[in-house]
């Protein structure tokens, strides 16, 4: 699936052996200022995990894959632009903090626009194409979790249309709850 969007970025599924530039955007991803308040990973654990974990990262969430699906944003230099991830969980297991898993859903995980391409709707164009390959998957929800703190992340979410369903949870060894679910429904 590939979708041009307006200033003719193009957002689709990565393909397993780009596996390298997978791991590069990953890396600049965790280079950005707002990096310890917008991923689970730093920057020094990512760049030490060795080749094989991005080549079976692209393998899984790669064109075909029916698990999970990145999706990039390719900008008309062949930059890769942006990313967001969608990752299917299956009703009756439990999630990654061991809660039930109640309903077929997706969760979106691994948002980044570069910088440069910020503010020309890729945010929603890259949720477009991850919504839409999770409603083929028969999920019955999207939700995806933002810090309490990352006002400009839940303003893009809200403006792709999803809401805070209520529920707040825990990152950090501290336990303090402050990452906020969003979800999106059919």
């Amino acid at each position: 699936m590939s979708t041009p969007t307006g200033d003719d970025y193009v957002v689709r599924a990565i393909r397993p052996e780009e596996w390298a530039t997978v791991r590069q955007l990953r890396l600049d991803a965790l280079r950005d200022p707002a990096a310890p308040i917008a991923f689970l990973e730093t920057y020094e654990v990512a760049v030490d995990r060795p080749d094989s974990f991005y080549q079976e990262r692209a393998v899984g969430s790669g064109e075909g894959s029916t698990s999970a699906q990145q999706f990039i944003a390719e900008a008309p230099d062949g930059t890769w632009a942006g990313t967001v991830t969608i990752l299917m969980e299956e009703a009756g297991s439990q999630d990654w903090s061991g809660r039930p898993v109640e309903l077929r859903q997706a969760h979106a995980v691994g948002v980044f626009v570069r910088p440069e391409h910020r503010g020309k709707g890729l945010i929603e164009a890259l949720f477009d194409a991850g919504v839409e390959w999770a409603w083929q998957q028969d999920a019955e929800r999207v939700r995806l979790f933002v810090h309490m703190d990352n006002a400009r992340a839940q303003a893009a979410y809200r403006k792709a249309g999803f809401v805070p369903s209520g529920l707040t949870v825990s990152f950090a060894a501290d336990g303090v709850e402050n990452e906020r679910e969003f979800v999106l429904k059919r």
